[in-house]
């Protein structure tokens, strides 16, 4: 079974208020009430500009689970272009608007919501709010903080916490609800919650015709002193062809600015005073509307570019801090490595940036470094790191005693110098009577002669190895 909508709008400038900043469009697929924000920032522009963009999923080509895709294309594409007008003219800067979207195709509805206009839908006499405010008195309900009836009467009820305002982070709430013939769904804007309660709304809603519900809801706020724009939208689930036909309403700022109107009137200096109970008539005490309080939570940015040049000049005033802290760190640091072929003491780290040099011989000794053993050499050309100047020093006068060590161990015994031999003289030849003697042997060729020294001292190979 297809269903159908039979619907009508309405909106109302309101008892106080000059110009409307309210807009909504009603149609057989689509349900749309947008409530701009931002007084002299142009909240009917922001209004306007969201049903503009949204009207177009008024269409029966997309259906089930695509209405919810579509729909949350549809305000980011409505979030997009907020964004470009407060580009086109900066004292737009601040503007913003609610959104709340029924999507409908016939067996069952989509929902978008941001802000705090609302979504009610009566079945079976009963009334359910199927929208969920983001203000900041319905965090406090939802934290168990305040009741419903003290939400109510809040001074602090009309601080929205998110709305579409042309931000990245403005994403909607998005459902997917049932429907059944006989449903009566309506919008409105918070003209008509803040100031009539939902026993009022549900007994308004519980008879007539689309046409006569939104007179009478309207009706019913100003009585009760609404110094807002109020604007209602009913439309009833039917089985048959809707009495109010196919064709598609635009009333409010949508509709103003449409046929050339700028939508505003004179400044409306009408406050709505903070301890007030909401059921009273608007008063003339002070020059603020009271939409410009609306935003309290999230101000509008003025002078954005000087923000942002502060912002890096305090970013790049903590890299610069942060770079001269570490620097002034190395400075401070010492080690002990080679500088050409002698050793020397560094001041810095052993590190090198572009352009940059963070070591620097600090002291050049005397000591040679091939005059260290091997395994010393290899520490000094790898650079020893020291706690500090007092400790570079103590290393290289162990370095030093390493390196006189090895050289008095290296250093040869001289050998003692033998004296010449006496020349034999020369005798008379005499003659001597051969006499037979027995043969004696030679010793081995092999023994040595004894008392015989070494000609140098031993050196220990580990001590000085590799000293040149």
């Amino acid at each position: 079974m297809t269903l159908s909508l039979d619907y009508a709008t309405l909106s109302d400038v309101g008892r106080v208020r000059r110009n409307n900043e309210d807009s909504a469009y009603a149609g057989p697929h689509l349900l749309l009430l947008a409530d701009g924000m931002g007084g002299a920032a142009a909240g009917e522009v922001a209004s306007a500009a969201a049903v503009q963009v949204m009207r177009r999923l008024d269409t029966a080509d997309i259906t089930g689970e695509d209405m919810i895709e579509a729909l949350a294309g549809a305000v980011h594409r409505a979030n997009e272009r907020l964004s470009e007008l407060v580009e086109e003219d900066p004292e737009r800067e601040g503007m913003g608007s609610t959104v709340t979207a029924l999507m409908f195709d016939g067996k069952r509805l989509g929902l978008a919501h941001l802000g705090d206009s609302r979504a009610y839908r009566l079945r079976d006499g009963q009334l359910y709010q199927l929208s969920h405010d983001h203000t900041f008195v319905q965090s406090l309900v939802d934290e168990g903080r305040i009741s419903q009836e003290e939400a109510f009467t809040h001074p602090h009820r009309n601080l929205i916490l998110r709305v579409l305002d042309g931000r990245p982070d403005s994403d909607p709430d998005l459902e997917m609800l049932d429907v059944q013939a006989g449903d009566r769904l309506m919008l409105c804007s918070d003209g008509l919650p803040d100031y009539v309660s939902d026993e009022v709304i549900a007994a308004s809603m519980a008879s007539g015709t689309p046409d006569s519900v939104v007179v009478d809801l309207i009706t019913h706020a100003l009585e009760a002193g609404s110094n807002d724009n109020v604007t209602v939208l009913v439309a009833d689930v039917v089985e048959t062809e809707p009495a109010s036909g196919v064709q598609p309403q635009l009333v409010g700022a949508a509709a103003e600015l449409a046929q050339g109107s700028t939508g505003r009137g004179e400044p409306t200096v009408a406050v709505r005073t903070a301890a007030g109970d909401g059921h009273g008539g608007g008063g003339h005490g002070g020059a603020l509307d009271p939409e410009e309080l609306r935003y309290a939570p999230r101000p509008p940015k003025r002078f954005a570019w000087l923000r942002r040049i502060a912002v890096l000049l305090v970013v790049l005033g903590l890299i610069g801090g942060g770079g001269w802290f570490a620097y002034s760190w190395t400075q401070k640091q010492y080690y002990v490595g080679t500088d050409g072929d002698y050793v020397a003491i560094f001041k810095g780290v052993e590190a090198d940036l572009p352009g940059l040099t963070l070591s620097k011989v600090y002291e050049r000794q005397a000591l040679q470094v091939d005059k260290l053993p091997t395994y010393s050499r290899q520490q000094v050309e790898a650079n020893i790191q020291a706690d500090n100047l007092a400790g570079a020093r103590s290393i290289v006068a162990e370095l030093q005693h390493t390196a006189a060590e090895c050289a008095a161990r290296v250093k040869p015994t001289p050998s003692p110098t033998p004296k010449p031999s006496t020349p034999p003289v020369s005798k008379p030849a005499v003659s001597t009577p051969p006499v037979s003697k027995p043969p004696v042997s030679s010793p081995p060729a092999s023994t040595a002669p004894t008392g015989t020294t070494s000609p140098s001292t031993p050196v220990d190979p580990d001590d000085c190895d590799g000293v040149r």
